[in-house]
């Protein structure tokens, strides 16, 4: 019999339904761990504020929490457990270990991307040198939905969702308001993946519509192209709608939010996070959007010759905490990809993450899977450049047809001419 405690923990930044999959475990491991034929898990514990508040010994004994308020994780936006972005290091796994053996912890189980199945692989694999047999489980979620060999992953459902209901309803403004401002831009978060800003194109029903013109990371930001066709969009319509992901480069991988509104690059130092990424957005100081708010300010005309005015918009974490906008759907494969872990764990499974794999899409229907954590934590999944319609900035019928069942029926709005 292999018997211990659990331990569950959060990591990386948020998603509408991260804490549904922390339901998911938590339920999991006591409606499962107390019946399995040849493993048993005694005590559920949840570390706070990620691996570094299991270091320093921060855990709370899940079992003391009421039932309902387990249950109300569901639809609880943030993180419940408190999260972190901190990278293990050497030093850090003894300290890890320490913690594990204290606890009788035999069961790790850890929400979060690829950096947070970097960590899993990495303590299960030191553990398992140090002869201490730990089963960990990741339960996948970010909002950028580029995690690795799962057709999709919890959160960017609800995220999509927010992105497509915030387009269509700034594109409604800026269309009744097109005499005032000509121009408006939405910047999405995802630096390296345009799921969510691909995710928009679900607000349009007819060309007028917006967006018109949605930039992803994929495709290289083409200054001159971006400038003719929202010029060609304003003259057709009166107004423009752009979706950009925030993570958008040139020919040259230089960020868009490093050029100019000449599309030239700014010489300026580039920060880094922990992991060695660039800061985007606003923790960089700059942003995708304002880059180019000052392109179509500057060369953006209207019929008198008179240059445009614009708005934009920058969410940054809104689309990940947006409880009210999270789907049902979303909700249920989060709480399920927890369960799932669970299930895996009892099982005997270990150094893997739960993935999800689409069946069809109409009607739709996925199949829970497994993915090795070394594969997840080193590889990382843009949208397939058969989704991607290069020539006329926008997405595809088959990116179409793969987002709809994820976002959902959106609302319908009158237009009186």
């Amino acid at each position: 019999m292999f018997q211990g405690n659990a331990i569950v923990g959060q990591s990386g930044g948020p998603t509408s339904v991260i804490n549904s999959s922390l339901c998911g475990v938590v339920q999991g491991c006591f409606e499962l761990g107390q019946n399995h034929p040849n493993s048993k898990i005694d005590k559920v514990f949840g570390m706070k504020y990620g691996v570094e508040g299991l270091m320093q010994g921060e855990i709370i004994d899940l079992g003391d929490v009421p039932p309902e308020d387990i249950e109300g994780l569901k639809r609880t936006p943030g993180s419940a457990l408190g999260s972190c972005r901190h990278k293990v290091q050497e030093s850090d796994f003894p300290v890890i270990l320490e913690q594990l053996k204290k606890n009788n912890i035999r069961y790790y189980f850890l929400a979060g991307g690829n950096d947070t199945m970097d960590t899993i692989c990495r303590v299960e694999k030191y553990c398992k040198s140090q002869g201490y047999d730990l089963r960990g489980l990741g339960v996948p979620k970010t909002v950028d939905n580029d995690l690795f060999a799962t057709d999709h992953t919890p959160g960017f459902s609800s995220a999509g969702r927010y992105v497509a209901m915030s387009v269509k309803q700034a594109g409604v403004l800026a269309r009744d308001m097109k005499r005032v401002d000509q121009f408006v831009i939405f910047q999405s978060v995802g630096r390296d993946a345009g799921w969510l800003a691909a995710a928009s194109a679900c607000a349009k029903v007819d060309p007028e519509n917006a967006p018109h013109i949605i930039l992803v990371p994929e495709i290289p930001f083409d200054f001159d192209k971006f400038v003719a066709k929202a010029q060609e969009t304003l003259e057709k319509f009166g107004f423009v709608s752009v979706v950009c992901g925030e993570g958008i480069r040139d020919k040259d991988g230089v960020v868009v939010s490093s050029l100019d509104a000449d599309g030239k690059k700014i010489d300026q130092e580039a920060t880094l996070d922990k992991f060695g990424n660039q800061e985007l957005g606003a923790m960089a100081g700059t942003s995708v959007a304002i880059a180019l708010h000052k392109m179509l300010g500057k060369h953006l005309k209207r019929a008198n010759g008179e240059p445009c005015r614009g708005e934009f918009q920058i969410l940054e974490s809104l689309p990940m905490c947006g409880a009210d906008r999270a789907t049902a759907l979303d909700i249920e494969e989060a709480w399920q990809c927890g369960r799932r872990a669970v299930e895996l764990a009892l099982e005997g499974t270990s150094g893997v993450m739960v993935t999800m794999n689409r069946v069809s899409n109409d009607p739709y229907k996925i199949e829970y899977g497994t993915a090795p954590l070394d594969a997840v934590a080193v590889a990382a999944k843009p949208m397939p450049l058969e989704y991607v319609d290069a020539e006329n900035l926008f997405v595809t019928k088959e990116c179409l047809d793969h987002l709809r069942p994820l976002i959902g029926e959106l609302p319908k709005y009158v237009k009186l001419f």
